[in-house]
């Protein structure tokens, strides 16, 4: 099963759900024990595959840390909280985090784009 585990503690992704903001990009930090990384890996696929399906799904894509690391970014974008939180809490979605790797450690968190100028375009 896997534990999620706050990115942010002041701000855990079940208050992040309850708020309202358009696109959002979904950020989740996986760690794993090294013996588990090749089930960690099949059942995001599987996740991930789910998720493709869902309504305001836009995109994803997932990064494994250098040198060793069993650490897991993904990073996925969607239309707006509205959409992500829909697809979080489905019945179907919550039941396969129980194929996770007893050793998986997920953080969740969402984020939205900031306009800097000369350096990032926003919303």
């Amino acid at each position: 099963m896997l534990q999620l585990q706050p990115l942010d503690p002041s701000t855990p992704i079940f208050q992040q759900l309850s708020t309202e903001a358009s696109p959002i990009v979904q950020v989740n930090i996986f760690q794993v024990a090294e013996a588990d990384i090749l089930a960690l890996l099949k059942a995001w696929e599987a996740d991930a595959n789910w998720m493709k399906r869902q309504p305001g799904y836009i995109s994803t894509q997932l990064h494994q840390g250098i040198g060793g690391s069993t650490v897991f970014m993904n990073y996925a974008v969607w239309e707006s909280v509205a959409h992500f939180r829909t697809a979080f809490s489905h019945p179907e979605f919550k039941s396969a985090l129980e194929h996770y790797p007893s050793t998986a450690v997920a953080s969740p968190h969402l984020f939205t784009r900031l306009t800097v100028p000369n350096l990032c375009v926003g919303p």
